[in-house]
């Protein structure tokens, strides 16, 4: 998957800031989606000053779980469990397709793949392709995440 410039919510100049997503449209979204499907929307979390994703709680399929958008691309997950130290992505065909029309939904394949490799050099050298900025790479070097997930839905202040 190639990391757009931005995707962590660090940038290092005003002419280089990432996009916003529209909060509303997927707070609606998620609403409809979840009653459509007999299911309970439980809590909306708004992006906090260390996130850089909107969480919404749910439980729908006799499963309580988790939905998450990044801030600023359309990029969606689902998860069983979040936490400032842990995410636990899961895959929910039924809600994939019915949120594909809108987001790019990643699976846990996608998220749980390993972002870099070291090597003796010290050096980070990335897997994946990237569009990342100097201020991403800076949080990423002191963070040190270890998959594509960690970088696209973040707790990093």
């Amino acid at each position: 998957m190639k990391l757009p410039n931005g995707v962590t919510g660090f940038y290092n100049a005003k002419h280089n800031k990432p996009p916003t997503i529209d909060g509303k449209q997927f707070k609606q979204q998620c609403f409809s989606i979840i009653k459509r499907n007999n299911g309970k929307v439980l809590e909306f979390i708004e992006p906090q000053f260390a996130t850089n994703f909107l969480n919404v709680e749910v439980k729908v399929f006799n499963k309580h779980l988790h939905i998450l958008l990044n801030e600023h691309y359309p990029f969606l997950a689902f998860a069983s469990f979040v936490d400032f130290e842990n995410i636990i992505f899961i895959d929910e065909p039924e809600l994939s397709k019915q949120f594909s029309p809108f987001y790019k939904v990643l699976g846990m394949e996608e998220l749980n793949e390993q972002l870099y490799i070291k090597e003796g050099t010290g050096k980070i050298i990335f897997k994946n392709d990237n569009e990342l900025n100097s201020a991403e790479l800076e949080q990423i070097a002191y963070w040190k995440p270890k998959s594509t997930g960690e970088v696209i839905f973040n707790f990093w202040d």
